[in-house]
């Protein structure tokens, strides 16, 4: 029997909770703590901070190495260029209708609700010349890499190799492909 929709959402929900939980448990220190899956869907902070080291302040732990001031236009692009880079790289050879559609919507998603304005008309007018290519990982790591380009050159920054994007950007290195973009698996599907 197939999967609803609702049950994907939970699903990478619940996957991506795990990552997270992985990553902030190797922050903090505790190394010896895998997250079950019961725990993953009561994650909060009051749980993280009954892993943290006996030592440790909470302002430690979460503002280590960062400014009390809200994050810059710079930050921003920064790690959504990360986030985006990240997903290109662990998008799949062999895509289905539906991550294809997804790839796409969230492109025209964050050239409507990118939190500066200024970067979203820009990005809108970005994808209007240069439709989403997401054929095959591949193609959209190369299509990402070339419209990160085109915002460095509008920015006046030094232009990125394409031919260097899985070197820069790889796979993320993750335990039993927790890591994989979520989606539709029919075969039949990932053939258009």
């Amino acid at each position: 029997m197939s999967e609803t929709p609702l049950q994907v959402i939970f699903k990478t929900c619940e996957n991506f909770v795990n990552c997270v939980q992985t990553h902030l448990s190797n922050f903090i220190g505790d190394h010896n703590k895998p997250l079950l899956k019961h725990e993953a869907s009561s994650f909060s902070l009051s749980s993280l901070s009954k892993q943290r080291p006996p030592n440790a302040q909470p302002e430690e732990i979460f503002n280590k190495g960062a400014s009390a001031n809200p994050v810059t236009k710079e930050d921003l692009g920064r790690a959504t260029w990360t986030f985006l880079h990240t997903l290109a790289a662990q998008y799949p050879e062999r895509p289905t209708r539906q991550q294809k559609k997804d790839v796409k919507e969230l492109m025209a998603i964050l050239s409507r609700m990118y939190p500066c304005k200024e970067c979203a008309d820009h990005f809108k007018e970005i994808l209007s010349a240069n439709p989403v290519q997401a054929n095959s990982q591949a193609e959209f790591s190369q299509w990402l890499c070339h419209v990160h380009n085109v915002v460095n050159r509008s920015l006046g920054k030094v232009i990125f190799p394409c031919e260097r994007v899985d070197a820069r950007w790889g796979k993320l290195d993750c335990e039993t492909r927790a890591c994989d973009v979520q989606g539709t698996t029919n075969f039949d599907e990932g053939m258009s």
